[in-house]
């Protein structure tokens, strides 16, 4: 049995001898950031699956973020280290489910959060990831019935910051997000007075944090952002210490690209079980083996393709 180490160094090889690429979710272990060749969020490893020229995708993050790749290069063999690495919130509508609600709702257009499975993506007019869903729902026409899913807190965030109240919006939700729940603003000030509160939009608290962070100067350190909005953020801003609510492997990239700053959690407990199913040994199994492939049948892949080059071209 080789040591993670060793593992490690085999798994260097491997890349190199299988011309194979390591895209990595901030959410994922220290141990795979490292390794990977790439780290970012939704929309920024999928611009670089599209973009990649190697013969291979390593996927570590999770089943809807490599069927998304898969998708977008047909050509190329995809792999995941864990096929069972799922997620709550893709888990929270079917493909059947939007059908029946597109059926309640003619002429609706459908915009779906990436984190969602390849049957609903064919069912869908744009997708969108939580740096870019704004901009999305901005480009669509203000007269046309708009149905977001499946995040109902992403949704209520874009709704309240597009001002539009023909958003019709699905009730679900990621279930690490969900736990981080209302902020207590005012506990948090008083450990750190002088950090930036960095909010992702799936949590509970995005809207009511937004609204607070427009009507009171004392709030004018809260911030909403996506995970790699969240990077820019920090590698940009003055400040020296940050309160994070989002899950917490993005503090170890945080803590890589600013050494010298200093980053909370605002829950501990928002560790999302699914990203961490990928491990060192799991990964260098599917590369030296090629197992895990995930493969979306032509007929859908064709289908889901085009909301998601829409999603790609408005960043």
């Amino acid at each position: 049995m080789l040591s993670n180490n060793e593992m490690l160094i085999e798994i260097e090889k491997l890349k190199k001898e299988k011309d194979a690429v390591i895209l990595a979710h901030n959410y994922e272990i220290p141990e795979i950031q490292d390794i990977a060749d790439y780290v970012g969020d939704s929309l920024g490893l999928s611009q670089i699956a599209g973009k990649t020229e190697a013969g291979m995708i390593v996927f570590c993050g999770v089943h809807f973020m490599a069927e998304t790749a898969s998708i977008i290069s047909p050509g190329k063999k995809v792999i995941i280290p864990d096929l069972e690495a799922g997620c709550s919130l893709a888990s929270s509508i079917t493909g059947d489910q939007l059908r029946n609600w597109k059926d309640e709702n003619p002429g609706a257009v459908v915009v779906s959060y990436v984190n969602t499975t390849a049957d609903v993506k064919a069912e869908t007019d744009y997708c969108c990831t939580s740096s870019n869903a704004v901009k999305v729902v901005n480009a669509i026409p203000n007269d046309k019935q708009i149905l977001f899913l499946p995040d109902k807190f992403l949704g209520q965030y874009v709704k309240a910051v597009t001002g539009r109240s023909n958003i019709k919006i699905w009730d679900g939700a990621c279930h690490v997000h969900e736990k981080i729940g209302d902020i207590s603003f005012d506990k948090a000030k008083a450990e750190h007075p002088n950090a930036d509160y960095l909010i992702h939009p799936e949590c509970g608290c995005s809207s009511s944090c937004m609204l607070k962070s427009t009507m009171y100067d004392e709030c004018k350190n809260i911030h909403i952002f996506s995970t790699e909005g969240m990077i820019n953020h920090v590698n940009s801003s003055p400040a020296n210490e940050f309160v994070i609510a989002t899950e917490t492997g993005i503090l170890h990239r945080m803590k890589k690209e600013a050494p010298t700053k200093e980053f909370y959690p605002a829950n501990e407990d928002s560790i999302c079980e699914y990203m961490k199913m990928n491990t060192v040994e799991k990964l260098y199994r599917s590369l030296k083996e090629e197992i895990f492939e995930v493969k979306v049948p032509k007929h859908l892949a064709d289908k889901a393709r085009l909301p998601i080059e829409r999603m790609l071209s408005i960043v």
